[in-house]
């Protein structure tokens, strides 16, 4: 069995507004440059769960965007395994970003954090096709996570944060559920240009929010 959006954008909670997911989900961490691209990329998939950005990969203690010692900006998403497979996650992973040439900080390199040693082999395992399919290295580097520090409020769903009206209204909305709300990763999708307008339409149906809200992200859809 497998599940659409619809699945996702469900009975609003009566306390805080969210939309829950239906299945168990699984986490994956990816290092791909500025982590507010990949944020709404994989934010508008379908399968996908809920999104974060953070700090990750380093050894220094307390990193923060303008103390991040050898840490690299990083996308954590949980998704629904039923639906999006890790293989699905690295494929967009691969195309979104420069991995055939290093980095020059640390800050925006190209990773794969792995949580458990399945998802390090299936990551290797890519790493090497695209080598051998392209004939050039891969600078992109496959590590095990040890911890990730969640980063400050502002670079959480940039995109939608940046959008007039709307994203003042849904923060305040959402409150401490805005990071880890479905819909705003959705949301924060489709205004950086992801998605489909039948996927648009299922996410809007589900919003209870002003008139003016949705008529700023319809302009940005």
């Amino acid at each position: 069995m497998t599940h659409s959006d619809e699945d996702f954008i469900r009975q609003r909670s009566a306390a805080a507004g969210e939309l829950q997911p239906s299945a168990e989900t699984q986490t994956a961490t990816f290092g791909m440059g500025c982590f507010w691209g990949p944020d709404a990329t994989f934010g508008a998939m379908e399968g996908v769960v809920r999104t974060r950005v953070g700090y990750a990969g380093g050894t220094e203690p307390n990193p923060s965007y303008y103390s991040l010692g050898d840490h690299t900006e990083v996308v954590q998403l949980e998704y629904d395994p039923e639906t999006r497979s890790y293989e699905d996650l690295l494929e967009v992973f691969w195309s979104n970003h420069s991995w055939q040439t290093p980095s020059r900080k640390r800050q925006y390199r190209g990773v794969v954090l792995a949580h458990d040693d399945e998802q390090y082999e299936t990551a290797q395992r890519t790493k090497d096709d695209l080598a051998e399919r392209t004939e050039t290295a891969v600078e992109t580097a496959i590590e095990v996570l040890e911890s990730i520090t969640l980063a400050e409020d502002y670079h959480q769903k940039y995109e939608l944060r940046s959008t007039p009206v709307a994203g003042d209204e849904l923060v305040a909305l959402y409150g401490d559920e805005f990071v880890d709300s479905t819909v705003v990763a959705r949301l924060n999708g489709f205004v950086a240009g992801h998605g489909t307008e039948e996927q648009r339409r299922r996410v809007l149906a589900a919003l209870d929010v002003p008139a003016t809200v949705v008529a700023e992200l319809r302009r940005r859809f």
